[in-house]
């Protein structure tokens, strides 16, 4: 009897799927093919051990003692339900080592026979390419998101620092234009430093009047080189004529030579009126702009000083409250700093004034001894002194077209 039993049940279709329920499979899930896949795990794994297990699993079924096995076609018996607990046969044991030697998760036997028989198709292909795509797409968004939100709080603390910028600078000019305004209405004092302020206007005075006097030389040296063009293109001329008119050849020898003698002390002289007008014009854009730049410092520290100093007057005759004393507080620090920033640049403004009244002299005696000395020799026509003024002063004259540029250059 227990033989008949056990080859009615090796033949019939155990349809158990994995919640223990029956039902009926396709035809692709068939015993034979379960049978095929087991075959290739021997060959993988080679385990005999492991081997009897699965087809203790394939032919006597999981033990299951609570179930009924239903026989279907194949010839069956007519009593239809055979209880389980009649079939002996070994139960299904736990193998530790074939589930090290086969890391499967989630599948059961029959899923991996199906997988095995029938190809991927592509609408799998698909799903799987569109879960990569989708994880790595979750992956570049979360590092842009984390990049964007980095930027823009850079973008909002720069903001926050250009506002606090436009800030201070509003509520300075604010009080130095109600400064301006209160001194040109003789509602408001100043601070003055007579000492200082008079020199600051004798620069001024001083600097119009050189820049006077660096303009007409500046004419003088125009003038004079249009002369000198004049007399060289004069002597060419006699030299010429001399040439072709021997009844007069000697008349004319004799302008040509002076016209050219004239022509190169003039340049001579050009080159000590040129370093003069260098000189002048260092002297007037250069150092002197310096010094009128500081003093211009000098004198925006001066008006915001006054200005922070009428505010803490005006807050000093108000109430005293708690509000009122704090605004008091921050105005007398105001105070403070912008005090020591008027004395640090009224210091710097003195000292400039003194080393430009130094350099000044030290310069304009010097150009003034090398100009004179120049014109004197050039009218009284002594070659000799007018270059020995231009070595005594260090001049070097450029020779006759040097400034122009040379064949390879022009093209």
């Amino acid at each position: 009897m227990t033989d008949s039993i056990m080859s009615k049940a090796a033949t019939m279709e155990i349809p158990i799927n994995s919640n223990g329920d029956t039902g009926t499979l396709p035809e692709d899930d068939s015993l034979e093919q379960a049978a095929k896949l087991q075959w290739s795990l021997d060959e993988k794994v080679g385990s005999s051990r492991g081997t009897r297990d699965l087809q203790q699993v394939m032919v006597s079924g999981p033990n299951l003692n609570e179930t009924s096995i239903v026989s279907g076609g194949y010839g069956g018996t007519a009593e239809g339900i055979i209880p389980t607990s009649s079939i002996k046969g070994p139960a299904v044991r736990y193998n530790a080592e074939f589930n090290k030697r086969i890391p499967v998760t989630g599948f059961d036997l029959r899923t991996m026979a199906r997988r095995s028989s029938v190809p991927p198709t592509n609408s799998v292909t698909c799903h799987i390419a569109s879960y990569s795509h989708e994880c790595q797409g979750s992956n570049m968004h979360h590092s842009s998101s984390s990049s964007s939100m980095m930027a823009e709080q850079t973008t909002r603390g720069v903001a926050v620092e250009k506002l606090e910028t436009v800030k201070k600078w509003g509520l300075n000019t604010y009080k130095c234009t109600k400064q301006i305004i209160s001194e040109r209405f003789g509602r408001g004092s100043r601070t003055v430093d007579l000492e200082l302020e008079a020199q600051i206007e004798v620069l001024r005075d001083t600097k119009r009047k050189y820049e006077n006097v660096l303009r007409l030389a500046r004419a003088l040296t125009n003038h004079f080189y249009n002369m000198v063009q004049t007399q060289h293109a004069l002597g060419d001329s006699f030299a010429e004529l001399s040439q072709k008119s021997p009844e007069l050849r000697d008349e004319f020898g004799y302008n040509a030579e002076t016209q050219k003698l004239l022509c190169k002390n003039g340049e001579t002289l050009l080159g000590a009126v040129n370093f003069f007008v260098s000189s002048i014009n260092t002297l007037v854009n250069k150092t002197m702009e310096d010094t009128l730049m500081t003093i211009k410092l000098y004198e925006n520290a001066r008006l915001e000083f006054d200005a922070y100093r009428s505010d803490l007057e005006e807050l000093s005759l108000g109430p005293r409250d708690a509000v009122a004393m704090a605004r008091i507080d921050a105005a007398q620090q105001q105070y403070h700093v912008h005090k020591d920033k008027y004395e640090r640049l009224r210091s710097d403004a003195t000292i400039k004034l003194k080393f430009l009244e130094e350099n000044k002299v030290k310069v304009m005696h010097k150009q003034l001894l090398l100009f004179h000395n120049a014109i004197s020799a050039y009218f009284a026509g002594n070659q000799q002194q007018l270059e020995q003024t231009l070595k005594q002063f260090s001049i070097k004259l450029k020779p006759p077209g040097a400034d122009k540029p040379s064949w390879l250059e022009e093209q």
